[in-house]
């Protein structure tokens, strides 16, 4: 049974509750009732117009309970939607309670104050029934401008959170697919260093050892031939053989350089042999010297990095060919005529900087996605618990610095 009930005096079947002088008594104590309440709670006649309201009623409202009284409760409060649109009369389903006996309960609509400013309610009206007739209706209502703010509130951080995600969801799929163009560039440049190597070899041992196979030819026929020449025939041809055998070491020399040149290239053996410091001075001198550049060198590590086996294989190689790619690309972009190596470590961490002098760029070339370079860093560099740091401007040079922290997490 509803507050509703008990104000119209009848059961949801229609049927009175009380008959007789029991129903002044009740009317006075459910008065008093309706006065602790804190629902609005009003009544209506036929016309629409207030026979009650309880104080928790009136003051929502933003009037007293007497100036309440007979007025009009549409006109007063239900008059406009929220939107400024008039609000018929005849479409009210507050008043539809009375008019054709359809119940109802809303909550998108709004009541209006008496100062002219609206809030949002929930309300409900119901028939009131005396002897089995309809003789108005009786409404109770809340503010719920608080819950409703609080919804706009869910609303819009649900509206916020599903951008962002749709935000790190592009990002994440432009990383994917920087990832992919990373991934396709490594392959390319994989299969290109493969095909540089075959060329190396075939252009420069290939040759050599064709030469020296013909070589060893001729001797081995000349040899044959010799048994049936004089002794004269036989000083000249052993001279002449003298001047071959000479003519094979210089190319077997050659053949055994470029061997020693290409797999330099390809792994140093001194990495191996003479540890991580000694490899990056390496490095260093044979570039500037190629390069033909002025060389500003520092480099400071502790004894207890000293030994080569301090560091871990992959962490090694990692330093080494990140160092590589830093010099490559002050040779490849930078133009430069000095450049300044830094390099210090410690039982914490390695630092190494790279800056020259030359040309410079814009920072925003360092984050293209066609910057496969400096992303194969960075990538190394993350892979290491490290980080690539690039600093540059236009005309002023490049600095490109590497952390790598050693503290095991």
């Amino acid at each position: 049974m509803t507050v509703s009930d008990l104000i119209a005096g009848t059961s949801k079947a229609g049927q009175p509750l009380l008959a007789g002088g029991d129903k002044a008594v009740w009317r006075d104590r459910l008065s008093q009732l309706l006065e602790s309440t804190g629902e609005g709670i009003f009544g209506i006649d036929m016309q629409g117009c207030c026979t009650f309201i309880n104080r928790a009623g009136a003051e929502q409202l933003g009037w007293q309970a007497d100036e309440v009284l007979g007025r009009n409760m549409h006109e007063l409060a239900h008059h406009t939607h929220a939107c400024g649109d008039h609000y018929p009369e005849q479409v009210c389903p507050i008043f539809n309670a009375f008019r054709v006996g359809l119940p109802c309960r809303i909550e998108t609509e709004v009541f209006w104050r008496r100062d002219g400013f609206f809030f949002a309610v929930e309300y409900s009206s119901y028939p009131i029934i005396e002897d089995g007739q309809v003789q108005g209706a009786v409404i109770t209502f809340v503010d719920i401008s608080a819950r409703k703010r609080a919804e706009e509130a869910l609303r819009q951080a649900n509206e916020v959170l599903e951008h962002r995600v749709q935000e790190r969801t592009g990002e994440l799929s432009s990383a994917l697919q920087q990832l992919r163009e990373l991934s396709a560039y490594a392959h390319t440049v994989r299969e290109e260093e493969r095909t540089r190597i075959a060329r190396e070899v075939h252009d420069e041992l290939g040759s050599l050892l064709v030469a020296l196979k013909m070589d060893v030819g001729w001797l081995d026929k000349r040899l044959a031939e010799q048994e049936q020449r004089d002794a004269c025939a036989a000083q000249a041809m052993r001279s002449t053989m003298r001047g071959k055998c000479q003519n094979m070491g210089r190319l077997i020399e050659t053949a055994v350089d470029n061997v020693g040149r290409i797999i330099t290239d390809l792994r140093p053996s001194i990495l191996d042999h003479q540890g991580l410091w000694a490899a990056l001075d390496w490095q260093a001198h044979e570039f500037v010297q190629s390069a033909e550049l002025d060389l500003d060198w520092t480099m400071t590590v502790d004894m207890d990095l000293a030994h080569p086996q301090q560091l871990s294989g992959q962490q090694t190689i990692g330093i080494f060919r990140i160092f590589q790619e830093m010099l490559s690309n002050v040779g490849r972009h930078a133009a430069a005529s000095r450049i300044a190596i830094s390099i210090s470590a410690c039982a914490t961490g390695v630092d190494i900087t790279v800056e020259d002098n030359g040309r410079g760029a814009d920072p925003a070339a360092f984050e293209a996605t066609d910057a496969y370079g400096v992303m194969g860093m960075r990538e190394r560099a993350r892979h290491l618990g490290g980080r690539i740091d690039i600093s540059s401007e236009i005309g002023l040079g490049t600095r490109l610095h590497l952390g790598i922290s050693l503290l095991k997490a």
